[in-house]
């Protein structure tokens, strides 16, 4: 990977990121904001040990109304070498987590396979790959056999929207695309006997304010494009207005319960299987203290 004219990722920004951040914040160097076990994510994911979740600084989308801005934006976090990210995994794996969680791994994709890589024979536990969907090929590339679980969001059908939210046009052309390549690379969905995901494809969409309908085209799209049952969705409620929401004033209130309501009867309708949240998620109950535990 050349990181003198990046462009791993679909913004192909062309930075020099040995000298300066890319567009996703990311220099050439590992860094990232907290490793621990961590209990706010899916079922599957989570099981009763925690998840071994590692946060990575900087994120290529930048999402106007991100939970997590403290590091998408690359502003917390710890530069690590990645034979500390290969210790990291194994000491995740030593305290009991049910698998390696790789939080927005993509704009560091060459470097986290390698040090996934270096340790393979010692990790026992599936790898999850935690991210925005908005992937390139060369990064599902990296990934390759070495991800067991592919944890993306799939976050806008309309263009017009994803312009307006995280200033990228091609947003469902690409993780459309993307999101049909981890599902090759990953089969069906297959689960441990105690119900832990060990292989396969699970769709996170976060429900926006004012966003009814670009959900449901967003279901009808999973339910046209991947076999029934083969794939599980996670239909979020936990939108929380934060940051400067001034230039898109309709996202400046919390989601009214009609419109996740519409939502959840439609993913039902189409036979969808997977994970809904109740209205008590609607908060900054699901955001860690990114305060560099475990790196």
């Amino acid at each position: 990977m050349d990181f003198h004219n990046c462009t791993l990722c679909p913004r192909e920004c062309g930075a020099d990121r040995t000298v300066m951040p890319g567009a996703c914040g990311g220099k050439d160097r590992l860094r990232i904001a907290r490793a621990a076990l961590h209990f706010g994510e899916e079922p599957c994911i989570t099981g009763e040990r925690g998840s071994g979740t590692v946060f990575f600084s900087g994120c290529a989308l930048r999402c106007r109304f991100c939970q997590n801005q403290s590091i998408s934006q690359g502003e917390v976090g710890k530069d690590i070498s990645q034979t500390r990210l290969s210790e990291i995994f194994l000491e995740l794996q030593d305290q009991g987590a049910e698998n390696i969680n790789l939080v927005t791994p993509s704009h560091f994709a060459p470097l986290v396979a390698a040090s996934l890589r270096s340790i393979k024979n010692d990790l026992q536990i599936p790898v999850v790959c935690n991210c925005g969907g908005y992937e390139s090929e060369e990064i599902l590339h990296c990934f390759e056999g070495l991800v067991d679980v592919y944890l993306p969001d799939l976050k806008y059908f309309s263009s017009d929207r994803s312009f307006r939210y995280s200033d990228v046009e091609n947003y469902f052309e690409v993780a459309s695309r993307a999101l049909k390549r981890m599902y090759g690379q990953t089969g069906d969905c297959i689960f441990s006997e105690r119900g832990i995901l060990q292989k396969g494809l699970l769709i996170r969409h976060l429900v926006l304010p004012n966003g009814k309908a670009d959900s449901i085209a967003l279901l009808r799209w999973i339910s046209q494009e991947f076999p029934l049952s083969s794939v599980r969705i996670s239909l979020m409620r936990q939108y929380t207005p934060c940051g400067d929401l001034s230039p898109c004033p309709e996202l400046n209130r919390r989601l009214f319960s009609l419109e996740y309501s519409a939502v959840l009867r439609e993913a039902t309708k189409l036979r969808l299987v997977g994970y809904s949240q109740g209205r008590d998620c609607d908060n900054f109950s699901m955001t860690p203290d990114f305060d560099l535990s475990g790196v």
